[in-house]
């Protein structure tokens, strides 16, 4: 780590003009959470390898911020060259630069990996001192990163009609509806899924996400992909033009914004597409396109060397219309989410049948159901070893044999007695623990099919629990039940709802350092917005709205007793004899003593 920190330092002092510092963010050149493996240069800097957070090397400091999921992970990862900097409890980077760093200095950063809002906080922070944000020509981790992995060519693949529930065409119409709307001749669409769900179409570009590395241009006329042209088929090519959409080079995107910018684009396409249609307004004929002049941009999704081509004066600045037409679930991707986490759902609970008998047979567990002491002698004299990992792998074995599966949506997080305190925790094999029946284990996991994807937490104990350890189920679990059960008036946010699953936690003095709950894309993003349950300032900008999903993730026993009639009787069709036994005796109704 020390080699690649001074390799950088050498750098920065020959660029033109030197830097005092340099920015390394998380994300790729579509502000993504979780992005491919050449893209992952603040790993590489800093040896970090949560998915969210952002380095900072100075002539003589490294610094590392991220938010509260990755604390402890980042404690242990971080070497002795790096500084922790705890989001929400130390200054924000933008604060700690212009506080620290002299008058005048020069930050660098790649501006295809920071948004242009990002940018825009930083140079305001700059200002009292002078100091200027820097946009390399290259990206200067690149030049020392010499095995960095190859860009492969994944191909692009259509995603279904029956699993869509909505053409491109109609998702245009009513994009360029929205744009007509609000003045504007066109948009730039930069985040991988939006990309995705615009088009109808999935890749394998980034690890657990099924998204292609992809921008988009449409205009009132006209419709551009920006892709790698080895990734696209004559099959998927066809597909592109029978929907008037011209495939182009991922790196025209930018010369190409210039020209959308200056309103040349339309004239540019090789596509037939409709001339800019004329309508009769009182008598008298109007172009259709009349006082229409402005670019819609996401500021806060679009990179700072795309918004940096435009015309400032012309920029019509919101979040993009797609991100709420996407998360308001239409009726088709509604049922392929319910149908995707039954499946689920019943891989879960095939797991949790393997794992109790393997705890038992092997570590001499009392099991699931009965709260008892360990044989001690078996647990000592075991010939097998289950591990963190190798029980993961099973649970993924499960799922691969469910109609549609397509790969894991994230990592899955499996983990026992302390490890399950690290929010984002993620095993490997060299390192990771072993399976024991007295202590508490957790799995946070989930899925990508055709129809949906699913993320699943579980918590369980095959011994005895300890009474802190029941107290803090017990309050996650009624803070679940009390959201769950909300009933709230039309343009509630996530941000007032939050509290609700935290109160129960609070009145034993404790909370949780991430959010509760996060929208869920349909075969897209795990992690979808514009909406989400948190106590994250953002979560106040979006209402919750019918039709979208949510996860809740943190003993009203008739909610409980309930819910667990209704788990037996959707997923006992597809499970076998002895895995439908042990889910009648996990889901028996709860009576108070």
């Amino acid at each position: 780590m020390a080699e690649i920190l001074s390799s950088l330092r050498s750098l920065m002092a020959a660029h033109s003009p030197p830097l005092d510092a340099l920015v390394v963010p998380s994300e790729d050149y579509h502000q993504s959470e979780y992005v491919s493996a050449r893209d992952t240069r603040r790993e590489f800097v800093s040896g970090f390898t949560g998915s969210a957070g952002l380095a900072l090397i100075t002539k003589d400091e490294a610094r590392l911020w991220t938010d509260g999921r990755y604390f402890l992970q980042a404690e242990q990862q971080l070497s002795n060259e790096w500084t922790l900097m705890r989001m929400a409890e130390d200054p924000a980077v933008d604060v700690w630069m212009a506080e620290n760093l002299p008058e005048e200095a020069a930050v660098g950063v790649n501006p295809w990996c920071i948004s242009a809002d990002t940018a825009h906080r930083w140079e305001s922070a700059f200002a009292k001192k002078k100091q200027k944000l820097v946009q390399t020509a290259t990206d200067i981790v690149d030049e020392i990163w010499k095995n960095r992995p190859a860009d492969e060519a994944n191909p692009v693949v259509v995603q279904p009609l029956e699993f869509t529930g909505c053409s491109v065409a109609e998702k245009l119409h009513d994009l360029r509806g929205k744009l007509k709307a609000s003045k504007a001749r066109g948009i730039i669409i930069t985040t991988l899924d939006q990309v995705a769900w615009l088009f109808n179409i999935r890749g394998s570009d980034v690890p657990y996400c099924p998204v292609v590395h992809a921008f988009a241009l449409v205009t009132l006329n006209s419709a551009f992909l920006y892709v790698d042209r080895r990734k696209v088929s004559s099959e998927v090519n066809s597909y592109m033009e029978e929907n008037a959409i011209e495939v182009r080079d991922y790196t025209a995107v930018s010369s190409d914004v210039a020209l959308l910018a200056s309103d040349q684009l339309d004239s540019t396409s090789t596509i037939n597409r409709k001339p800019k249609a004329e309508t009769v307004r009182n008598g008298t004929t109007e172009a259709e396109g009349a006082g229409v002049d402005l670019v819609w941009v996401d500021s806060s999704s679009c990179s700072y060397a795309l918004y940096s081509k435009l015309n400032l004066e012309k920029v019509f600045q919101q979040q993009s219309p797609l991100a709420l037409a996407k998360a308001l679930k239409n009726p088709v991707e509604l049922d392929g989410l319910r149908k995707s986490h039954i499946r689920d759902g019943a891989a879960v609970v095939q797991y949790l049948v393997w794992l109790d008998k393997q705890m038992q047979d092997i570590y001499g567990a009392s099991g699931y159901f009965l709260e008892g002491e360990t044989d001690k002698k078996k647990k000592d004299l075991r010939t097998t070893k289950l591990t963190e990992v190798t029980v993961s792998d099973k649970l993924e074995s499960f799922r691969a044999s469910k109609e549609h599966f397509r790969g894991l949506s994230f990592p899955t997080i499996s983990s026992v007695g302390p490890n399950a305190a690290i929010i984002h925790y993620g095993p490997q094999p060299e390192t990771c623990a072993e399976v024991d029946p007295d202590k508490i284990y957790l799995f946070d996991s989930g899925a990508q099919y055709l129809d949906g994807t699913t993320d699943i937490t579980r918590t369980v104990h095959f011994g005895v629990p300890s009474t802190h350890e029941k107290a803090c189920y017990t309050a996650v679990l009624k803070g679940h039940i009390g959201l769950g059960n909300a009933r709230f008036p039309n343009g509630t946010n996530g941000h007032t709802l939050d509290i609700l699953a935290r109160i129960p936690l609070w009145k034993s003095g404790l909370d949780y350092r991430h959010g509760t709950g996060h929208g869920i894309g349909s075969f897209l993003f795990v992690h979808e917005g514009p909406h989400l349950i948190s106590f994250r300032p953002s979560a106040r900008n979006v209402p919750i709205q019918a039709s979208m999903t949510v996860t809740d993730v943190p003993e009203e026993i008739e909610w409980l007793n309930t819910y667990h009639s209704r788990c037996s009787e959707i997923l006992a069709p597809y499970l076998n004899e002895n895995e439908r036994s042990w889910l009648s005796k996990a889901t028996e109704p709860v009576t108070v003593a």
